[in-house]
């Protein structure tokens, strides 16, 4: 009798082995190699190729029918989602939207089944909810198109016996670790039933010209879960961001083939689902407090859109022989620099300070620009002087302490000039060529000129302008 041949995978990373290993060489994570059997592929019948699907054509890259198509996308009926999308859904895509536990993923795509029905038959196939928590959750949500299907059915084939069946313009698959094969002896949610399911349905929505939507769960390390392969084979990579106790949350494309990355769409949760918040600076910056130290207002961009958002920092004397230093919604480590560079050219007494910085509204600032907000801030907190009432101040800090330059300038200032700001720090390499009616704009070469002016007395702002 023939030995079953097996492998052993990595739950983290899909590295293999032959072998068993107490550590991943991959990734370094202890006790994650899980045993596999090897089953080999049984090919259908009456098929040019291995696993059912027809032989593709070659077409002419030129072809105005297929260029129509491609421009034909569905909406879901939220403009934060289509911008986040590219403009909508294209025919034929893969998505994946990870995000935690309970912030919302299947709450936004049930909530978008009702305008995609609108445009074509949806299929949402769930394993982890019952027919009757998603209906209850469509009531609510006010999903009651007779165009939308469910199924609560993940094994592969039958899933496959549906699509064909019903033939539906969008198919949800809430969530895609739920998804299994009846030819692979794994359990579900291991590293070779993802890979197996995930490419069956990417070869179907390419052939079939159906747009996919996954649902990912994340891991401990804040990664979807499963191979990082499955986000390579998709099309668009979605992030939930924000804490899902917080009132506000964060769709960020972190990977789009049909449009701009780094996107973001805000949402605030209601009673009827997530609502679009039609202006994310006015919301992210109400409550903001007035003359008090430690808190600066800056402007990014995020994608094409720019966004001001209210950086806080909190510095008081340290009882540990280490200081602390922890940031929310920047990264912790570059915080960390900006303080070393305060000490360094402002003559700031850093390294016995405990230093707290945080981005209200659960915004998480990746871009460069907002480091000046943050010395601004961080200054402020340490000198217990606030900054100018309506200033706005952007721009990447160097380890010399001088300003760089920044994208975008004209189209930040213009946003907040819109929201009623007056004064604008930036670097002197991104003075605008024309003035900007309603802008006073001081353009320094350093931390040590930015501090001066933005913490500086109306009177002396004047002189030295």
């Amino acid at each position: 009798m023939a030995k079953t041949k097996s492998k052993f995978v990595c739950r983290e990373c899909g590295y293999e082995s032959v072998k068993w290993l107490g550590r991943c060489p991959s990734c370094g994570t202890f006790n994650s190699m899980e045993e596999e059997l090897l089953v080999p592929a049984v090919p259908v019948r009456g098929t040019a190729i291995p696993g059912g699907y027809p032989p593709a054509l070659p077409l002419t890259i030129s072809s105005e029918e297929e260029m129509r198509d491609e421009e034909d996308r569905l909406t879901t009926g939220m403009s934060e989602l289509d911008r986040v999308f590219g403009g909508g859904l294209v025919r034929g895509s893969v998505t994946l939207l990870g995000g935690d536990p309970g912030i919302g993923k299947s709450t936004i795509l049930l909530q978008a089944c009702q305008s995609i029905a609108r445009q074509g038959r949806v299929l949402y196939v769930s394993g982890e909810e019952s027919r009757r928590q998603i209906r209850l959750r469509a009531s609510r949500l006010k999903v009651s198109s007779p165009d939308v299907l469910l199924l609560t059915n993940t094994e592969l084939a039958t899933v496959e016996h549906a699509i064909e069946k019903e033939r539906p313009s969008v198919v949800i698959i809430d969530s895609i670790q739920t998804m299994f094969s009846s030819q692979l002896n794994s359990l579900p949610g291991t590293v070779s039933q993802i890979k197996e399911c995930a490419n069956a349905l990417i070869m179907l929505a390419k052939t079939q010209e159906i747009c996919f939507l996954f649902i990912g769960h994340m891991n401990k390390e804040g990664s979807i879960a499963g191979p990082k392969m499955l986000e390579h084979m998709v099309d668009t990579v979605l992030y939930f961001e924000g804490d899902k106790n917080l009132t506000y949350r964060i769709i960020r494309a972190a990977k789009n083939r049909f449009g701009s990355t780094n996107e973001i769409g805000i949402f605030e949760m209601g009673e009827e689902g997530l609502e679009e918040v039609e202006n994310p600076s006015a919301a992210l910056l109400s409550g903001r407090p007035h003359e008090v130290p430690g808190t600066c207002t800056v402007c990014v961009l995020e994608g094409t859109r720019p966004i001001l958002a209210e950086v806080q920092a909190l510095l008081s004397e340290s009882s540990f022989t280490s200081p602390r230093r922890m940031a929310t919604g920047i990264e912790q480590n570059r915080a960390a620099m900006l303080l070393a560079v305060m000490e360094k050219h402002l003559s700031l007494r850093m390294s016995a300070i405990d230093a707290y910085c945080n981005v209200v509204g659960g915004l998480r600032l990746s871009e460069p620009s907002s480091d000046l907000a943050v010395v601004l801030a961080a200054a402020s907190s340490y000198l217990n002087r606030p900054v100018q009432e309506n200033l706005v101040a952007f721009g990447e800090v160097g380890l010399a302490g001088e300003l760089r330059s920044v994208r975008g300038v004209s189209t930040r200032i213009a946003e907040a000039v819109r929201l009623g700001y007056t004064s604008f720090v930036i670097p002197h390499t991104d003075r605008p060529k024309t003035p900007i009616e309603g802008a006073t704009i001081y353009a320094v070469k350093n931390i040590a000129e930015a501090l001066e002016i933005a913490l500086a007395p109306q009177e002396q702002k004047r002189e030295r302008r």
